[in-house]
């Protein structure tokens, strides 16, 4: 089994393509050590030690969708709602920039207040800065998506969760698979750098489902990958399916296995897509400690410290739990460049697009 393992890497290494079957593999294996070490191998190899800094901006908490794993879900009626107006939105940009970052990312529940004209003026005002900018507010039609673009919105996330559509519709009842794939097939044809990713962990999941996820990213193929464990938030119907009850402490320690294969499918996602962007999740810190280190020494190389004033942040909740709700914008960023520091990393002075290595 371990020289089976060895030939997979070696393959992995040399040709950056694996099979279905391959992958499932490296998801079962017990070489955590030898798959993380290659894969921050291949990381240095093809993006080098700079860490890309995304200022992320959570400006509205309200979501017409009515997911079952999400915090922010429609009918959660716990939820204290705000919205952050479009000047103040600007504003905190500017602030990010004065921090010394080079993106912004602006995320949202799905939030129909802010209306194309909004979006364009947020666009518009950000761009200004000479900041580079990503949208990750959901799904919306192809014309609203192209009129982001042409106002100068620079890429796109939208998260596929899962590519199993049972499970998909076990999670999201009220939305398609099929309408996600569109969505992210719309942001490619628009010329955004197209960002998407996986929650690791779900009720319902299995090992064979993720490796099919991870080949679909790769067949986007993605500029960036986004994989997150899950972490189950009580006032949700996954909540009440899971434990028909808030978690024990006991349950919240099976979490770990979401935050190891998470890590898993971050370092096979760098050997078979070596120049991507992938960040290191605050859900893994929210799991571990050090989970951003050690996600950053497995194959990642982003990370989006938070900046949104801390009045609104602890009402941003996907899953609870969330790291660093207290400290302020500014703190969070010269902290997590200490932190970056101390692997012997260092903080990129770009923008960090993608640039994509000949061949791959």
């Amino acid at each position: 089994m371990e020289m089976r393992i060895d030939k997979i890497l070696e393959k992995a290494i040399n040709t950056h393509s694996l099979n279905e079957n391959e992958i499932l593999e490296l998801l079962k294996t017990e070489k955590t050590d030898t798959l993380f070490l290659h894969a921050d191998e291949i990381r240095k190899k093809y993006v080098g030690d700079a860490v890309h800094l995304r200022a992320l901006i959570e400006f509205s908490n309200y979501c017409k969708q009515n997911c079952f794993y999400c915090g922010l879900r429609r009918d959660n009626s716990s939820l204290k709602r705000y919205r952050i107006e479009s000047r103040n939105i600007i504003d905190l940009a500017k602030k990010a920039k004065d921090y010394g970052y080079k993106t912004i990312v602006l995320q949202s529940g799905e939030d129909s207040y802010y209306t194309v004209e909004k979006m364009i003026t947020i666009i518009s005002g950000i761009k200004d800065l000479d900041l580079a900018l990503t949208l990750s507010i959901g799904e919306k039609t192809f014309e609203e998506y192209k009129a982001y673009r042409n106002a100068g919105a620079d890429r796109y996330l939208l998260r596929i969760e899962t590519t199993n559509e049972a499970l998909y519709n076990k999670l999201d009842p009220e939305m398609s698979l099929k309408n996600r794939m569109q969505c992210i097939e719309n942001i490619k044809k628009l010329g955004y750098e197209v960002g998407s990713g996986i929650i690791v962990g779900l009720p319902g999941q299995t090992l064979e489902s993720i490796a099919k996820d991870i080949i679909y990213l790769k067949s986007i193929p993605v500029d960036m990958a986004g994989i997150g464990p899950f972490i189950c938030h009580p006032d949700t119907p996954m909540s009440l399916i899971l434990y028909n009850s808030s978690p024990t402490s006991e349950e919240k320690e099976n979490s770990s296995d979401s935050f190891e294969l998470s890590l898993r499918a971050v370092a096979i996602l760098r050997l078979i897509m070596p120049d991507i962007n992938i960040p290191a999740t605050t859900a893994m810190e929210t799991l571990n400690p050090k989970g951003r280190l050690i996600a950053l020494q497995s194959g990642a190389n982003v990370v989006m410290p938070n900046a949104t004033d801390t009045t609104y942040r602890k009402y941003y909740e996907i899953y609870p739990g969330k790291i660093c709700l207290g400290d302020s914008p500014s703190y969070c960023r010269f902290c997590i460049e200490n932190k970056i520091k101390s692997i012997n990393r260092f903080v990129s002075t770009g923008k960090g697009f993608h640039i994509r290595q000949r061949g791959h």
